[in-house]
């Protein structure tokens, strides 16, 4: 008897155990303003997670972006459609809005709200340079993304027909239209009044929002997805590539310098890090790589200034080949771009001259800088004795006897023993 109860009690558990998810007490609150990127999908994977392992009502995304990385925009609706808590998605706050990328993040979500001087739309789909991709591949990607966006939209209870237009004619609309044509659910003025609009909705397999009295917790990013975010901006991963590389080249240049050569690898390790998240023109890193070639050429060769120059127009034409993301935002600006480029080029030039200057000038130290070095005999010379040179005290041998006192000049270091000549014989000579 003990035994059917305990069975009872169990798959009663198991049976009310859903709808509690949907029941809860708390709101998470996940505040996305930027460009859709492998940061951001990190961030909204991590938030969603958390508000599963924590039991909460639901999850509310504010969105305000222009769109981003379709590989990132893919992993973070895959994510909405798998989430085991309902989820907001909120267009917010006034003046933002959800373009390109944005759009189908909004129709993922259970429900989809947007405040009021918000618009939605734009998502067709561009290459590199914000440019139409031509040709037969331009219809692959549109169909392909056409195909999805519609999956998504079916499955969400939404304007299939808009979607699509959205992505072949770049339609984008207000929130008074999406909420006509079955775009969004909910127009709110904040998130408050957000939450009272949705409390008592019934969500799909997800059970009723009961959000009474409801605790808001914002959800803070992580040391990782923040890391992975920063640098994960093109300017960023630009930047780290480019102190990288001049560091590696100090260290190459000046041999056992060994700070320049840490900062350098680290920097370029999480450049290229960052890169592989990014929409990187493998073209634009060869030309950065035979820029640096040609600057460690022009310590070699004397090439009066030219290596230096082909350097410079590789590293610029590199540098803007580099990225070609779809979106502004995945592209470098040129404020960035130009003081970056002209300081990098300027160290590389400047480094490469010194390295140049020190090959062509006199050794100083060594046995090398005593050649040429004016001393005095101080013990008589026939032919060896000892001489002062450059404050000590030298074996030195002449090929003619010279007496104390008489200046000579160092001609050849052999073994620590000096060869010197007379001075006033070097004179009479000329």
């Amino acid at each position: 008897m003990t035994k059917y109860v305990f069975t009872i009690l169990l798959v009663s558990a198991l049976i009310f155990a859903s709808p509690a998810m949907a029941e809860g007490s708390t709101v998470f609150i996940i505040e996305v303003a930027d460009a859709i990127s492998p940061g951001t999908a990190e961030f909204i994977r991590s938030g969603i997670e958390k508000a599963e392992q924590s039991g909460a009502a639901c999850i509310i995304i504010e969105l305000d972006t222009p769109g981003g990385l379709a590989e990132s925009m893919r992993m973070i609706v895959q994510r909405l459609l798998n989430s085991k808590i309902p989820v907001v998605v909120y267009v917010s706050p006034r003046g933002a809005r959800a373009a390109s990328a944005g759009v189908m993040i909004t129709m993922a979500a259970d429900i989809a709200a947007m405040a009021p001087g918000t618009n939605i739309g734009a998502a067709h789909p561009v290459g590199a340079g914000g440019k139409d991709i031509e040709g037969k591949m331009n219809e692959k990607v549109i169909n392909d993304m056409v195909a999805h966006a519609k999956s998504v939209a079916e499955s969400r209870g939404r304007n299939v027909k808009w979607v699509e237009d959205a992505i072949r004619e770049s339609v984008s609309v207000t929130e008074t239209e999406a909420l006509k044509e079955n775009i969004i659910d909910v127009i709110a003025k904040d998130t408050d009044d957000l939450i009272r609009q949705i409390n008592g909705r019934k969500v799909k397999d997800k059970g009723i929002l009961k959000l009474d009295d409801a605790d808001k917790v914002v959800f803070e990013e992580g040391l990782r997805s923040k890391i992975l975010r920063i640098i994960s901006n093109p300017n960023i991963a630009y930047i780290l590539m480019m102190i990288g590389l001049a560091g590696l080249y100090f260290e190459l240049s000046h041999p056992g310098a060994i700070f320049p050569g840490v900062i350098g690898g680290i920097c370029l390790i999480l450049a290229f890090f960052a890169m592989q998240t990014l929409p990187v023109n493998y073209a634009g890193i060869l030309l950065i790589v035979l820029a640096i070639i040609f600057f460690i050429m022009e310590m070699k060769i004397t090439s009066y200034g030219l290596l230096s120059i082909a350097g410079v127009v590789s590293l610029l034409l590199g540098s803007l080949m580099l990225f070609e993301g779809s979106s502004p935002d995945m592209k470098l600006a040129w404020s960035v771009l130009l003081p970056t480029l002209l300081i990098i080029s300027g160290f590389f030039v400047l480094v490469a001259g010194l390295v140049f200057k020190a090959h062509k000038s006199k050794p100083s130290t060594g046995s090398r800088g005593l050649i040429g070095e004016i001393g005095v005999v101080k013990q008589s010379l026939a032919p060896e004795g000892k001489v002062f040179v450059h404050g000590e005290l030298w074996n030195a041998k002449a090929k003619e006897p010279l007496e104390e006192n008489t200046k000579v000049r160092v001609v050849k270091v052999d073994r620590l023993v000096l060869e010197v000549e007379s001075v006033e014989e070097q004179s009479d000579k000329l």
